[in-house]
């Protein structure tokens, strides 16, 4: 049945393994849950326990999508990055509703979904370069690390120098160093469960420092009526919306692809010729997941990076992403507990994860610059740029311009230079 339901094979794969790999994901992913509330109720008319409510029930959809269709490990959530798009871009500084901005991820996730039938989305990350795709793994690694040590308030912002080493002995980074400490120690001993065990322990730790503000146990689910299919259909043909939905199409597009090729790199699902199995699927559940966000009134919904975690701990399966499902369910029972646990317990993961991830780069032939370089400007611009999305389009415009001028042109197919061309317009224009 579990072979059936989520690709479970008893020969290769632990339950307990899958479940733990499930709850660790779920808890590095968790922050969405603070996150959007605190961002979407500055809006007028989403107020913070409907939005609550509407992450925690897109995030069950697009994660059961994922869970039993596609069969892959990977949790889901409304996007970082694309719900700031939606608040303050969209909203707050071209002045439409929340209404028109949900009508715009309602059309993006249609859009996804024909983008998927047709193949399209498959033909664009197979024409990706493998040394690409082993940077984008690396890429990725630095990014999430940078994530959790800027949570944390490790690393602040300086007018000076853009980033700076915060005040350690202050007790947020404090805490992310001391759980860097425990969770490396049980890596290193090879602990089952470390990063899972790690988080609870520098949770706890948190209590008398003041970090961790235990807040109770239980609440019923806040309503979401007030924001449920509440689209505006008035401005669907105008040039604004033409131009909001496909910023999210490509946001959403790129760093889907990127989280989907680093994880899968990380987890040995990827095949020796660069391919995902089971990738359509994949890529239909973000597409549902989106379309499904929209109606209940959140940002696009995608598969969150954070989901390294829980392949670092051994999740190979469905069954890991069904977890993650079921603890978003509970967290809507339970939300004073989960968001209990504060940023700098879950840093350390974030941080050794960004290790792990970083393995691929042995992959890339660094003695050949015309891939080498590529690979290089792809994995340093993601945490620089603060985008994944980013980091491949740059990697791709330098591989493409770098072996054209080479008279490398047998590398280059033509889907690599029309991506190309597009990433160049899409700088110049938007």
């Amino acid at each position: 049945m579990l072979k059936k339901l989520f690709g479970f094979d008893s020969a290769k794969h632990s339950i307990r393994t899958e479940v733990l790999a499930g709850i660790t994901t779920f808890l590095t992913m968790s922050y969405i849950l603070a996150v959007n509330p605190g961002m979407f109720s500055q809006l007028d008319g989403m107020s913070a326990g409907a939005v609550f409510t509407a992450t925690a029930l897109a995030a069950v959809i697009g994660t059961l999508v994922m869970a039993f269709f596609a069969k892959m490990p990977f949790g889901m959530a409304p996007g970082m990055g694309l719900n700031a798009f939606f608040v303050y871009t969209v909203c707050m500084g071209m002045g439409y509703t929340w209404q028109f901005a949900v009508t715009a991820v309602l059309i993006e996730g249609f859009v996804f979904i024909l983008l998927t039938l047709s193949n399209l989305r498959e033909a664009i990350m197979n024409a990706i370069p493998m040394s690409l795709k082993n940077a984008i793994g690396a890429g990725i690694g630095l990014f999430i690390a940078f994530v959790g040590l800027q949570n944390a308030g490790v690393i602040i912002n300086s007018d000076a120098t853009l980033v700076s080493l915060a005040d350690l002995t202050e007790d947020a980074p404090l805490l992310a160093l001391v759980g860097l400490v425990i969770t490396g120690f049980m890596v290193v001993r090879n602990v089952p469960g470390a990063l899972l065990i790690g988080i609870l322990v520098t949770t706890v730790i948190g209590i008398p420092l003041g970090i961790t503000n235990f807040s109770g146990v239980l609440s019923m689910p806040h309503s979401s009526s007030e924001i449920f299919c509440k689209f505006e259909w008035g401005q669907i043909w105008s040039l604004d919306m033409l131009v909001v939905v496909f910023t999210f199409l490509f946001i959403d597009l790129f760093d889907t692809i990127g989280t989907l090729v680093g994880v899968c790199t990380k987890a040995n699902i990827i095949t020796p010729d660069g391919k995902i199995p089971r990738v359509k699927e994949a890529f239909m559940a973000d597409a549902i997941a989106t379309t499904a966000g929209a109606c209940l009134g959140t940002s696009t919904v995608v598969t969150y990076v954070e989901s390294a975690s829980g392949v670092a701990q051994g999740g190979r399966t469905g069954l890991t992403a069904f977890v993650v499902a079921c603890c978003f369910a509970l967290a809507l029972f339970f939300s004073p507990l989960f968001l209990s646990i504060p940023p700098a317990a879950t840093a350390a993961v974030l941080i050794i994860v960004g290790l792990f991830m970083l393995e691929p780069i042995k992959k890339i032939p660094f003695s050949d610059y015309s891939e080498s370089i590529p690979a290089f400007i792809c994995i340093i611009m993601m945490p620089l740029t603060y985008s994944i999305s980013d980091g491949i389009l740059l990697g791709m415009i330098s591989y493409v311009a770098l072996n054209a001028l080479c008279g490398k042109l047998s590398k280059i197919t033509p889907t690599m230079y029309i991506l190309a061309v597009l990433f160049v317009l899409k700088y110049i224009f938007i």
